[in-house]
């Protein structure tokens, strides 16, 4: 079994931060395959040449809409697709975003359970949140993005369970600010997991980049 990637998130805050081109600058040549950000906190034309240079760098591009009306997350769909991304995340499932995706070869991972506020919070059971994503799978979603360290219950328990009993890759995304998350995560086998607040706030020690470094160190390790 592959052991999970990190995706390196340029937000704080569940927003991107304004410097994020001059950071992913400084930290292109690191590890970290997968980069994304938030589609709230930068002007559009500058989240576009941000993603261009991300893909000339040869990563994986993902952008995460934390919406939840159909007409936000049709929205995020749109601007998902105008920015050439690989992946959109967040959003609420709506089957429109979902048609938006298929019709644009997006990979498309949006939230179960119910998730409010932000940055976000996740309730729910974990039966209803499998149930959830079994339909949304069932209906052609790439995966699932699971706010696992958001969760107002167990959240260790939730992201094994979920991950064991959902056929389909998983993100786990939001608040992994420690290396008994990263070792929770490896064991939970989830596809992905998300980092941005953390780096900022030096959870993992160093430069942004040296922290990038360890992360993905230490899950291949």
């Amino acid at each position: 079994m592959k052991n999970p990637e990190l995706i390196v998130m340029l937000t704080h805050h569940d927003r991107t931060v304004s410097n994020a081109y001059e950071i992913f600058s400084q930290c292109k040549d690191t590890s970290a395959k997968f980069w994304g950000f938030k589609e709230d906190g930068l002007p559009f034309d500058e989240m576009k040449k941000l993603f261009a240079f991300m893909k000339d760098c040869g990563k994986v591009t993902a952008l995460e809409v934390v919406a939840y009306t159909e007409k936000e997350c049709i929205e995020g769909a749109k601007m998902a697709v105008n920015c050439g991304v690989n992946i959109l995340m967040g959003t609420t499932f709506f089957d429109s975003v979902n048609e938006i995706c298929r019709e644009n070869n997006l990979k498309y991972l949006p939230f179960v359970g119910k998730v409010t506020e932000r940055p976000s919070i996740l309730n729910g059971t974990l039966e209803e949140m499998v149930d959830e994503a079994r339909e949304y799978i069932s209906k052609g979603v790439y995966g699932i993005n699971l706010l696992g360290y958001r969760y107002t219950g167990d959240a260790t328990a939730l992201n094994e369970s979920f991950v064991a009993q959902v056929n389909a890759p998983v993100c786990l995304a939001g608040s992994v600010n420690s290396y008994q998350r990263l070792d929770e995560i490896k064991k939970a086998a989830a596809w992905t997991f998300t980092i941005g607040g953390a780096f900022f706030e030096n959870k993992f020690g160093g430069t942004f980049a040296e922290q990038i470094n360890k992360v993905c160190d230490y899950i291949r390790n």
